[in-house]
């Protein structure tokens, strides 16, 4: 793993789930995140066209982003995400070969978990996050539950993480939120509303830096 990724990410506090985006507005979209301080961007491998989505942001937003691909279920698809320039891989479940696959090649790799019992066998088999998913369903106190026994893994909530409750998650001892529709809406999306994303954006950052300020 590299470590400049995982810190990336922890910077970033925010990774931006980008799921069901047209390409043709993507590097807007990823400008919009950029311009709000959410700078961990995942584009989800079932976009069409998810790698080179994934290339297009590496190329056109490298040097500001940190881009990687989501909902990587195979190893297969994780080989393709990395070779088209995915600095990190997420699923939302928990698969060897996707984590020997970005161990490999060096790769940062959160697989999902909900239980301690995921947890611990997704980390002891390779995984540098853990993504607890879906996040709405348990909530934050899940996560403290969690860390308690298990505060060497680092956890990353997704699914249902809004600017209301991000900061309660990182509270709780996570090292980044997930967010999806919360942070990229799709009537934001549809009519090319860029400045909304921008807003969002900034609401989760001053939320996570709020927390973090907390501890």
């Amino acid at each position: 793993m590299s470590t400049d990724t995982f810190d990336a990410i922890r910077e970033s506090g925010v990774v931006a789930v980008l799921r069901g985006v047209d390409p043709e507005t993507l590097v807007e979209i990823g400008e919009a995140l950029l311009a709000g301080g959410v700078t961990a961007l995942e584009v989800t491998a079932d976009n069409p066209g998810a790698a080179e989505m994934v290339a297009t942001l590496s190329d056109e937003l490298g040097e500001e982003a940190t881009v990687g691909a989501g909902t990587v279920i195979d190893g297969d698809t994780a080989g393709r995400m990395l070779a088209a320039g995915a600095e990190f891989v997420v699923s939302p479940s928990s698969h060897d070969d996707v984590i020997d696959t970005c161990n490999r090649h060096g790769a940062l790799v959160a697989p999902g978990v909900m239980t301690p019992t995921e947890a611990v066998d997704a980390y002891e088999q390779g995984a540098d996050l853990v993504k607890v998913f879906p996040a709405k369903t348990v909530g934050p106190d899940h996560v403290a539950a969690m860390k308690g026994p298990l505060s060497q893994i680092p956890m990353l909530p997704t699914g249902g993480v809004t600017p209301d409750n991000a900061g309660d998650f990182l509270e709780a001892g996570a090292v980044a939120v997930g967010a999806g529709s919360a942070l990229v809406p799709d009537t934001a999306v549809e009519a090319e509303d860029y400045a909304e994303i921008t807003r969002r954006a900034e609401r989760f950052r001053e939320a996570v830096a709020a927390a973090l300020d907390a501890e």
